[in-house]
């Protein structure tokens, strides 16, 4: 166990990059240390185990401090001096008798006066935020040290052991994605990693074949969406252990369901280590901090910006990288804030999306290093930047973040305008891409408001047809489903959006927890929705028509349809979004018999141009041949 620890910790963190690993990165290199020492030979960021697990090397990155000491359980919390490198960018210092079964907690002192958590731990301990975290999500958690404050790391040479089970997952195409949006906080009310483990059955019958997590590394406090990161290796304990992270995606895996990882590496907040080490008197960071910004160079910052031109920045956002990849076996990452790494200042949001040829190189650095520890690897960028550069990325394989929620809104409250109701932004074409499966559109986020919330309280009306009535707009969340789901490329559901959710993003705070609608499964019309997400999910997966180039699509009016065209089949979606009835000509691509898929009848088509006239709400999924 202790050389499988050995091994995972060395493989797991990403050498400095043109240097031996006993080098820096972001100094000078003209600083010569006369008495410096340089790191042994394999020892990587933070700790590294020797001797069996009974000896540890700390290795910390930090360049033109004075004197740097490790603190901890091992050593009665008294500063052991550590050695400075030759370069004067590194400090590491080897602490022998340790118990390879204890779990120890440290800290590093630097220059005497900064206390801090190593920026490479696992683990931490916070003494405001663990007494929140009951014993049933996370058993047996070590005590914050008495007499200590601030928030400090922890290391175990021999940590419990996690026996993958599913060594054989193949993740689904990129063409085929269909991802189920999750903050487990509001999805499960113990939120913990086993509760949502013990709940795959309700997903897997709605046939998503991907899940992608808000933010689980380290974030400060408990009650959060998670975008306010601290710790870019620790998984954040208010939702379980290592373990039982592991047994979910490995649980997912069993059941052909790939994990995504929402990650923030954009910035980071103030009780990170890696801003506290450089501070000013205020807290921000000081203009002799290696990874950050002085200030914030984009316009919806938040924390505080990291520099990703800087060399620290990349070295460090390349082994977080690594390190969730390798460490949690998880299938892809969707990068929040995306287009914030930029060191081109921006103004206002019309700036800030013009094309930035730094950010596409940048951009195309990290995905070319994903992609060599990992070919099939899913890269999902936040991005919101003119067509030109997300088709620039977009056509490297990696996924645009393509926000739908105003026309979805529109459409399914029944209003053409103020703003539009179009929906042609489900299709790559428009955006100018010549990659087909380059958008994850979708109707829904966390940061959006809920439709059916829309429905209910803004809704259209017409005579007695009301989108304000809850059937009514269920069956209006039915049809907008069909065409998200119809157009090709991957697609994102938010959660609950499937049972018609209809609490507002803004109920006790926009952050706020939210209530948890298990109990929506016992209304037969939000059971009927989710069983329409069901049958429209697993027909996109399973039938190749769904991921065709040929298509053509009318999606602006009052009566929007959608035609698929392959060799295996064609399809004609139409559905009515107005108020009131249309009449209508609908192209087919061929005459005679067309199945309706989700009434289960058929019509015969004796000319192409079909004259038809729909009920408000009322849509069909035709095809050829009856879809799988």
């Amino acid at each position: 166990m202790i050389v499988t620890v050995m091994a995972l910790n060395v493989s797991c963190k990403k050498n400095d990059p043109g240097t031996d690993n006993s080098g820096g990165t972001g100094g000078t290199g003209t600083t010569t240390i006369p008495n410096g020492k340089a790191v042994p030979a394999g020892a990587v960021d933070g700790v590294t185990f020797t001797n069996s697990g009974t000896s540890v090397i700390f290795n910390l990155y930090a360049p033109g401090k004075t004197s740097v000491s490790v603190i901890g359980d091992f050593n009665s919390w008294q500063p052991a001096t550590m050695n400075e490198t030759p370069d004067g960018t590194r400090w590491w210092v080897q602490i022998d008798n340790i118990n390879p079964a204890t779990e120890y907690a440290y800290q590093y002192l630097i220059d005497g006066t900064i206390k801090v958590a190593d920026p490479y731990t696992e683990k931490v301990l916070d003494p405001a935020n663990d007494g929140s975290i009951p014993a049933s999500v996370y058993p047996n958690l070590k005590a914050y040290p008495a007499g200590q404050t601030g928030i400090v790391s922890t290391f175990q040479a021999n940590q419990p052991a996690y026996t993958w089970k599913t060594t054989s997952f193949t993740r689904p195409a990129q063409k085929n994605l269909v991802i189920y949006e999750m903050l487990v906080r509001d999805f499960v009310a113990t939120h913990s990693y086993q509760t949502v483990t013990d709940t795959l059955n309700y997903l897997s019958r709605l046939g998503v074949n991907a899940i992608e997590l808000m933010p689980v590394n380290e974030f400060e406090g408990n009650d959060s969406w998670g975008y306010n990161t601290n710790f870019g290796f620790a998984l954040d304990k208010y939702y379980g252990t290592k373990n039982s992270y592991k047994a979910f995606i490995d649980a997912c895996h069993a059941r052909g369901i790939a994990v995504i990882q929402d990650i923030v590496l954009e910035d980071q907040f103030g009780s990170s280590p890696m801003v506290q080490m450089y501070a000013t008197s205020s807290g921000s960071p000081s203009a002799s901090n290696p990874w950050f910004d002085q200030t914030n160079m984009h316009p919806d910052a938040v924390g505080y910006q990291m520099n990703h031109q800087a060399a620290a920045t990349q070295y460090y956002t390349e082994n977080v990288m690594k390190y969730w990849i390798q460490e949690y076996h998880i299938d892809g990452f969707r990068f929040d804030q995306a287009k914030g790494y930029t060191q081109v200042s921006s103004p206002d949001e019309t700036t800030w999306a013009n094309y930035d040829a730094s950010r596409v190189a940048l951009w195309t650095k990290y995905n070319s290093y994903m992609k060599s520890l990992d070919p099939t690897f899913y890269v999902i960028l936040e991005y919101f930047a003119v067509n030109s550069e997300e088709s620039a990325l977009a056509n490297q394989g990696m996924m645009m973040w393509t926000n739908l929620s105003s026309p979805a809104e529109q459409a399914t409250m029944g209003y053409a305008t103020n703003p539009s109701w179009d929906l042609s932004g489900l299709f790559y074409d428009g955006y100018g891409f010549t990659a087909p499966y380059g958008l994850v559109s979708y109707f829904e986020s966390h940061d959006e408001e809920r439709t059916m919330f829309k429905n209910e309280t803004y809704g259209n009306s017409s005579g007695s047809y009301n989108t304000k009535d809850i059937p009514t707009g269920l069956k209006r969340e039915e049809m907008a489903a069909a065409f998200l789901l119809a157009s090709p490329g991957p697609k994102m559901i938010w959660q609950f959006e499937e049972l018609g959710y209809d609490i507002s993003i803004n109920q006790n705070g926009r952050l706020g927890d939210k209530p948890i609608p298990w109990n929506y499964t016992s209304d037969a019309n939000r059971l009927h929705l989710y069983t329409t997400y069901a049958k429209l999910i697993k027909m996109k997966i399973k039938n190749a028509v769904f991921a065709t180039t040929n298509f053509h699509y009318s999606l602006a009016g009052p009566v929007k349809s959608i035609q698929l065209l392959d060799a295996s089949n064609n399809v004609e979606i139409v559905g009515n979004f107005d108020v009131v009835n249309q009449q209508t000509i609908v192209t087919f691509p061929g005459t005679g018999t067309w199945y309706d898929n989700i009434t289960g009848t058929s019509i015969t088509v004796t000319n192409v141009n079909y004259a038809i006239t729909l009920a408000p709400g009322e849509y069909h999924v035709y095809s050829t041949t009856p879809l799988n």
